[in-house]
Formats: structure tokens, sequence, C-alpha cells
């Protein structure tokens, strides 16, 4: 009897392939390139997928609307922003309880680093552009939602709201030495 033949050979590729094939019924993705964690060669690179729902500059990178410089430059002010906030802290229950008070932990100099740069991003953005800024890159507001907090409702409030985030990304990627001066001006209008 003849042994049956494959029409496919082996293809070490797909033994990895861990991509999810089900994805929730609303879920917002986007597929990334990204560093392979087990790779035996450093640089090797593998797409991913990422969830974009609630964050608006992950989605804004994904459909290409913002380069990658505006994009790095986001998430280095988003990560300042975490170093720097001193929020509600959460209770050590291992600690003996006395009175409830309990000492503020010192600044660190990460934390006073990080707030420097972003006093100089809010001197550098003006009032207005370090408050979208913030809107979106903080709380993560779509430009619909920056306009209804601003009681502008208007497809050209949002359109304006949108090129000027764009605007203070690029300035945020000038800061933070993802891109260069001459690298901003692409073909628009500076003012």
């Amino acid at each position: 009897m003849a042994r049956a033949r494959r029409n496919k050979s082996y293809k070490l590729a797909q033994i990895y392939d861990r991509r999810s094939r089900e994805v929730p019924f609303n879920a917002e993705i986007a597929e990334v390139e990204v560093d392979n964690p087990l790779a035996l060669d450093s640089g090797e690179r593998i797409l991913a997928i990422r969830s974009v729902r609630g964050d608006p500059l992950g989605r804004l990178h994904a459909h290409h609307q913002i380069d990658e410089a505006q994009y790095r430059g986001g998430r280095a002010f988003q990560n300042d922003w975490e170093r720097a906030e001193r929020g509600p802290q959460a209770v050590d229950t291992t600690r003996e309880y006395v009175d409830g008070t309990g000492t503020r932990e010192p600044v660190t100099e990460s934390q006073r680093q990080a707030v420097l740069r972003l006093n100089r991003i809010e001197r550098e953005l003006g009032t207005d552009g370090a408050a979208l800024v913030h809107d979106v890159l903080v709380l993560g507001l779509t430009m619909d939602q920056v306009g209804q907090r601003r009681a502008v409702r208007t497809q050209r409030w949002n359109d304006y709201f949108a090129r000027r985030f764009r605007e203070c990304l690029d300035r945020l990627a000038l800061i933070y030495g993802f891109a260069t001066e001459t690298g901003t001006a692409r073909g628009g209008r500076r003012g």
C-alpha cells in the first residue's frame, strides 16, 4: 500500500503562530510589529495584535494618522505623567496599624525630572495645547469628547482640535528628541 503524501511542508514559522483567531464582538484591534521575545538572534520582529479601544494615541498610530516620532513623543509624555503623578496609594496591610496617617514617601529623582519636563512642555505648548494634550493622552478623550467638554460640537471644531493635537505631538517629539526641527515642517505652514 502506498504511503499518502503531504501537500504542505512543515514550516517552523507556522508552529509558533499565536495570533488569536476569534476576537470579541466589540474589539478594536491593530496589528503591530514588535521584537520577538523567543528570537535567537537580536532584531527579529513578529506581528502582534494590540487593543486600541481605550488608547487614542495607539488608534491614531495604527490608522497612520500620526508618524512614529509623534507616537513616541506622546508615549514619553504619558510615561512622564505617570511617573510624576502621586495619586492615591495602596494600603500596606503588612504594616502595623497605628492611627491611619501614613508618612509621605520622598520625591524620587526620576519624579523630579519628570515634573521638570512636564513644566517645560506646558510652557512650550501653552495653556490650550497642554490642556488638549492632557485631555487626549491622560484622560483618553476623543476629539468629539474634547469638543463637548469645551461646549463646541461642530465638525469644524473637531478638525481644529485634531490639527492642534498633531501640532502638539510634533512639539513633544522635538522636546523628547524623537524628531528634529527640519523633520516637523512636513510641507505645512508653521505659525
